[in-house]
């Protein structure tokens, strides 16, 4: 899962100068509607699963720095030079991406394809000769407006490879991924990767602050039709409605899955040799449960793979955040971690039982995505059935939620001299935290071993307070910990939750 870096160098080729040609070209227009996209993912279903054909191997071998030597040319843009508050640009195919996408524009309640034309793409001279033939076409796309300043259009969505898709914030940088549908992930069978096959873009009155995309997810075991209504800003926000029809009974599925980078913090700072305090796309997995419990879960990087459940009824969300947000956090000047987006995962309907499921994979390098994270309804999918789904994503900062309670803003572990390992966790200020800390009731438990009472103290680098345990593993290889600040018997903090493992 190189693609993270491999999509972001692609951005640096938007500031280069273009010369206009005459722009995409079009098929000829067929008629569009919601219920018609419905249709042919319920008929598609009820057919064998085909994949979509491949390009030329030519363009499969290409290297990455060779992917890199094609362009599109930012002039032709589509929308570029009218009222349209947004434009598209489009991505060639090959390399990670070889089964072009179908991808059409929708106007007055009509649609036309995009044909594939090369002389769209500019080209290093040392380019190798690819050959053009009727199996190539756009890999995805990406969307830009006005974010910032008027007339300055700036990325801010991009869409391409399977069914992932990835967004920022005004003022952010690319980071964690999103995607239609998790199938199979960390399962014996091994996961199934669904692809975005075709994609319906809605052209946006003058002035609307919102553009709609629709796509047609297609693999194995499922068809079904996402619409997305994203509305860029601080946050960016994206209103989907998915209509999933399987053609197996899906039993491991995830809803809203997410997906990130995790390689160290001040919990794991010991395994690597490098510059940096820390490297991460995002550092916790943030949940709202049903019961109204706010839940923090640091991310780890663990020796061998580890997926962790938290059961619960009808969730209020849950997300990939990033709190670390000084540069000082990372001490990179180049990839600015401090700014990569949170992704905050909120159902629209009620999504019943289920459970939160969090999915780390061992990683030693930043360049692989190692943390996914998704709702796994208790309830199986059945085959040859229609399931709406719907449910909105926020890309941004942490979310402002009702009741709130105090952050953990960071956690820190090492070993103590004499045995066990020292928690540190840094909580926020908060106006329920009282000017007398010997009122507080500290909770610190584990599932294996023992930890020693914990105890509180003011943080002046914070504002807030750190709270403190010794945990002792003794013949465990394996722990659960729990830590959470009460007052008058309601908890006035998140919980504080750490798997540990040897």
């Amino acid at each position: 899962m190189q693609r993270r870096s491999f999509l972001t160098a692609l951005a640096a080729f938007a500031a280069l100068p273009r010369v206009s040609t005459a722009g995409p070209a079009l098929a000829e227009a067929v008629p569009f509607s919601l219920d018609g996209l419905y249709g042919k993912a319920r008929d598609l279903a009820l057919m064998p699963y085909r994949p979509m054909p491949e390009v030329p191997q030519e363009w499969k071998d290409l290297t990455y720095d060779q992917y890199r030597k094609i362009w599109f040319r930012g002039a032709d843009a589509i929308w570029r030079d009218t009222d349209s508050p947004f434009q598209v640009e489009l991505f060639h195919p090959g390399l990670y991406f070889p089964r072009p996408v179908k991808i059409a524009l929708v106007e007055d309640g009509q649609a036309r394809d995009l044909t594939f034309d090369f002389s769209l793409f500019d080209t290093s001279d040392d380019l190798p000769d690819l050959p053009l033939d009727d199996t190539l076409g756009y890999s995805g796309f990406r969307l830009s407006t006005e974010l910032k300043n008027p007339g300055n259009f700036e990325e801010f969505f991009v869409m391409q490879g399977a069914s992932y898709f990835r967004a920022i914030a005004r003022g952010q940088n690319y980071g964690q991924s999103a995607r239609g549908l998790a199938i199979g992930t960390a399962s014996d069978q091994g996961e199934e990767f669904s692809d975005f096959t075709h994609f319906w873009i809605e052209r946006a009155a003058t002035g609307q602050q919102e553009i709609t995309v629709h796509a047609l997810l297609n693999s194995p075991s499922v068809t079904g039709i996402y619409s997305f209504d994203i509305t860029p800003g601080a946050p960016t926000i994206m209103d989907v409605r998915a209509q999933i029809y399987p053609r197996v009974e899906l039993t491991r599925f995830g809803l809203g899955p997410l997906t990130s980078m995790f390689l160290f913090d001040e919990t794991n700072r010991s395994m690597f040799d490098d510059f940096r305090p820390a490297v991460h796309d995002t550092d916790g997995l943030l949940m709202r449960n049903g019961a109204g419990e706010t839940l923090w879960r640091p991310l780890a990087n663990p020796k061998s793979l580890q997926v962790s459940s938290f059961v619960d009824h009808d969730p209020k969300g849950f997300g990939l955040m990033q709190r670390a947000r000084d540069l000082a956090d990372f001490a990179d000047l180049e990839a600015h971690y401090h700014t990569r987006p949170g992704l905050w995962v909120e159902p629209g309907e009620d999504w019943g039982n289920g459970a939160v499921t969090l999915v780390e994979i061992p990683a030693d390098r930043e360049i692989y995505d190692n943390i996914v994270a998704y709702w796994q309804p208790r309830e199986a999918l059945k085959a040859g059935s229609m399931h709406p789904f719907s449910y909105r994503l926020s890309w941004g900062e942490d979310p402002v939620l009702q009741s709130p309670v105090a952050r953990v803003l960071n956690t820190r572990m090492g070993e103590r001299f004499g045995g066990g390992r020292i928690v540190t966790i840094d909580f926020e200020d908060s106006a329920d935290l009282p000017e007398d800390l010997n009122t507080l009731t500290l909770h610190a438990s584990s599932s294996a071993g023992e930890v020693t009472p914990a105890i509180i103290q003011r943080n002046p680098q914070t504002g807030g307070v750190r709270m403190a345990f010794t945990f002792h593993a003794d013949e465990a290889t394996f722990a659960e910990l729990r830590a959470q600040i009460i007052l008058d018997g309601r908890s006035i903090s998140e919980v504080w939750l750490y798997r540990w493992t040897v």
